[in-house]
């Protein structure tokens, strides 16, 4: 049901997705839904935290192994990142789109993931004091991505996802970077654009 709930909500939006249109989809009573939910949002909020879940395991699983450069960690965790979102459109589309229109849990589940993110970038990079500037550049990293992943997945482009990393990854390099040109080029380049 989990399943039939992220479909649903990708194809109709949370609002207009109906109780029957989740049984439809996973091929249940309503009797049998009722035993396993109180409502469309109790499912929808369980989609969400087993989705939650699985990418978390997945972008944990990226970062272990051997203690290299935090780059190229963060480079490993954003191609799990981004071949699991298009690898599951639906949810996807539920998690960064549509649980912002599924009342103040669903958005509390979306914000909660995206401060594990963070935490989890926040670690490659040694940067866990919450007011440190590092802990701020690891947030405005995962919020960059996260917008330019939503934008995609909100326009129905999720092949366009695997393709952002490398740009990611090198903006990341120059801006990292001991080397005063490197961080030179790079804003160079940001005021070109």
């Amino acid at each position: 049901m989990l399943r039939a709930v992220a479909d649903a909500v990708a194809e109709k939006g949370f609002a207009w997705v109906t109780v029957a249109d989740i049984i439809s989809k996973a091929g249940v009573s309503r009797e049998t839904f009722y035993e396993h939910f109180s409502d469309k949002e109790e499912c929808f909020i369980e989609a969400l935290d087993a989705g939650a879940r699985v990418l978390l395991e997945i972008l944990g699983a990226a970062v272990e192994g051997e203690a290299d450069d935090p780059v190229d960690q963060l480079d490993r965790v954003l191609k799990a990142y981004l071949n699991t979102l298009a690898g599951e459109p639906a949810f996807a589309k539920a998690f960064l789109i549509d649980a912002y229109g599924a009342g103040s849990r669903a958005i509390g589940r979306r914000i909660e993931l995206q401060r594990r993110f963070i935490d989890l970038v926040a670690e490659i990079f040694d940067s866990t004091d919450p007011d440190s500037v590092g802990r701020f550049a690891c947030e405005a990293l995962v919020a960059s991505v996260s917008s330019m992943v939503t934008v995609r997945v909100g326009s129905g482009r999720l092949d366009e996802l695997p393709a952002l990393r490398e740009p990611i990854i090198a903006l990341v390099r120059r801006v990292s970077s001991d080397d005063p040109r490197a961080a030179r080029a790079t804003a160079e380049g940001i005021r070109r654009a």
